[in-house]
Protein backbone atom coordinates (compact mmCIF):
# COMPACT_ATOMS: atom_id res chain seq x y z
CA UNK A 1 0.00 0.00 0.00
CA UNK A 2 1.43 3.29 -1.02
CA UNK A 3 2.54 6.12 1.92
CA UNK A 4 2.14 9.92 0.72
CA UNK A 5 5.44 11.40 2.61
CA UNK A 6 5.29 14.48 0.71
CA UNK A 7 4.67 17.55 -1.56
CA UNK A 8 6.99 19.41 -3.09
CA UNK A 9 6.96 23.10 -3.93
CA UNK A 10 9.70 24.92 -5.69
CA UNK A 11 10.50 28.39 -3.85
CA UNK A 12 12.98 31.50 -5.49
CA UNK A 13 14.32 31.99 -1.78
CA UNK A 14 14.19 29.61 0.81
CA UNK A 15 14.68 31.93 3.92
CA UNK A 16 11.17 33.80 3.11
CA UNK A 17 9.46 30.87 2.10
CA UNK A 18 11.10 28.38 5.43
CA UNK A 19 9.71 30.98 7.69
CA UNK A 20 6.12 31.41 6.79
CA UNK A 21 5.43 27.94 7.02
CA UNK A 22 6.96 27.87 10.10
CA UNK A 23 4.65 30.97 10.98
CA UNK A 24 1.67 29.82 9.72
CA UNK A 25 1.73 26.23 10.34
CA UNK A 26 4.66 25.66 12.74
CA UNK A 27 6.47 23.50 10.71
CA UNK A 28 9.91 22.93 11.31
CA UNK A 29 12.83 21.88 9.24
CA UNK A 30 13.34 18.40 9.61
CA UNK A 31 16.28 17.48 7.02
CA UNK A 32 18.10 19.67 4.49
CA UNK A 33 19.97 18.25 1.36
CA UNK A 34 22.55 20.78 -0.46
CA UNK A 35 23.27 19.98 -4.00
CA UNK A 36 25.84 22.31 -6.18
CA UNK A 37 23.09 23.50 -8.10
CA UNK A 38 19.53 23.37 -6.07
CA UNK A 39 18.67 22.66 -2.35
CA UNK A 40 16.04 20.79 -0.87
CA UNK A 41 14.47 21.58 2.72
CA UNK A 42 11.74 19.25 4.08
CA UNK A 43 9.34 20.72 6.57
CA UNK A 44 6.84 19.30 8.69
CA UNK A 45 5.12 18.98 12.09
CA UNK A 46 3.76 16.54 14.57
CA UNK A 47 0.68 16.38 13.56
CA UNK A 48 1.81 14.40 10.43
CA UNK A 49 4.28 12.38 9.11
CA UNK A 50 3.61 13.61 5.58
CA UNK A 51 5.99 17.06 4.99
CA UNK A 52 6.59 19.72 2.75
CA UNK A 53 9.45 20.19 0.19
CA UNK A 54 10.98 23.34 -0.48
CA UNK A 55 12.88 23.63 -3.75
CA UNK A 56 15.24 25.96 -4.15
CA UNK A 57 17.00 25.76 -7.84
CA UNK A 58 20.33 28.18 -6.95
CA UNK A 59 20.42 29.33 -10.78
CA UNK A 60 16.64 30.48 -11.00
CA UNK A 61 16.69 34.38 -11.73
CA UNK A 62 12.71 34.87 -12.48
CA UNK A 63 9.92 33.92 -10.62
CA UNK A 64 8.02 30.09 -11.43
CA UNK A 65 4.73 29.99 -13.64
CA UNK A 66 2.33 28.37 -11.65
CA UNK A 67 0.63 27.44 -14.75
CA UNK A 68 -3.49 26.66 -15.58
CA UNK A 69 -3.12 23.14 -13.26
CA UNK A 70 -1.96 24.00 -9.98
CA UNK A 71 -3.95 23.34 -7.29
CA UNK A 72 -3.20 24.36 -3.92
CA UNK A 73 -1.99 22.62 -0.76
CA UNK A 74 -4.42 22.22 2.16
CA UNK A 75 -3.60 22.01 5.96
CA UNK A 76 -6.52 21.58 8.76
CA UNK A 77 -6.37 22.84 11.67
CA UNK A 78 -8.35 22.58 15.41
CA UNK A 79 -9.84 26.32 15.56
CA UNK A 80 -10.31 27.87 12.26
CA UNK A 81 -10.53 31.42 13.64
CA UNK A 82 -8.15 31.39 15.97
CA UNK A 83 -5.83 30.26 12.83
CA UNK A 84 -7.56 32.79 10.79
CA UNK A 85 -6.90 36.01 13.25
CA UNK A 86 -2.97 34.59 13.77
CA UNK A 87 -2.25 35.03 10.61
CA UNK A 88 -4.04 38.09 9.99
CA UNK A 89 -2.15 39.33 12.83
CA UNK A 90 1.47 38.30 11.14
CA UNK A 91 0.52 39.85 8.15
CA UNK A 92 -0.52 37.20 6.27
CA UNK A 93 -3.82 38.85 4.75
CA UNK A 94 -5.97 35.48 4.89
CA UNK A 95 -9.07 35.36 2.60
CA UNK A 96 -11.92 35.59 4.19
CA UNK A 97 -13.64 32.28 6.18
CA UNK A 98 -16.02 30.50 3.60
CA UNK A 99 -18.32 27.40 4.34
CA UNK A 100 -20.19 24.84 2.40
CA UNK A 101 -23.09 23.55 2.71
CA UNK A 102 -25.09 20.79 0.84
CA UNK A 103 -28.73 20.31 1.92
CA UNK A 104 -28.23 22.94 5.08
CA UNK A 105 -25.23 20.67 6.37
CA UNK A 106 -21.94 22.19 6.32
CA UNK A 107 -19.46 19.74 4.92
CA UNK A 108 -16.34 22.28 5.00
CA UNK A 109 -15.28 25.84 6.73
CA UNK A 110 -12.33 27.17 5.19
CA UNK A 111 -9.89 30.12 4.22
CA UNK A 112 -7.13 30.49 1.06
CA UNK A 113 -3.64 32.11 1.65
CA UNK A 114 -0.58 32.84 -0.64
CA UNK A 115 2.90 32.01 0.76
CA UNK A 116 5.91 34.20 -1.04
CA UNK A 117 6.10 32.56 -4.07
CA UNK A 118 2.62 33.09 -4.89
CA UNK A 119 1.66 29.38 -3.87
CA UNK A 120 -2.51 29.19 -2.60
CA UNK A 121 -3.05 27.15 0.91
CA UNK A 122 -6.43 26.04 2.00
CA UNK A 123 -6.78 26.19 5.70
CA UNK A 124 -9.95 23.90 6.27
CA UNK A 125 -11.23 23.29 9.87
CA UNK A 126 -10.58 20.26 11.03
CA UNK A 127 -13.73 17.52 10.78
CA UNK A 128 -15.86 15.01 8.69
CA UNK A 129 -13.51 14.25 5.81
CA UNK A 130 -11.02 16.48 6.98
CA UNK A 131 -9.10 15.25 9.80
Amino acid sequence: MAKLIHTMVRVSALEPAIQFYSTAFNFKEKHRLDFPTFTLVYLGNDQSEAELELTFNKDQTTPYEHGTAYGHVAFSVEDLEACHQRLKNAGFNPADIKQLDINGVTQARFFFITDPDGYKIEVLERGGHFK
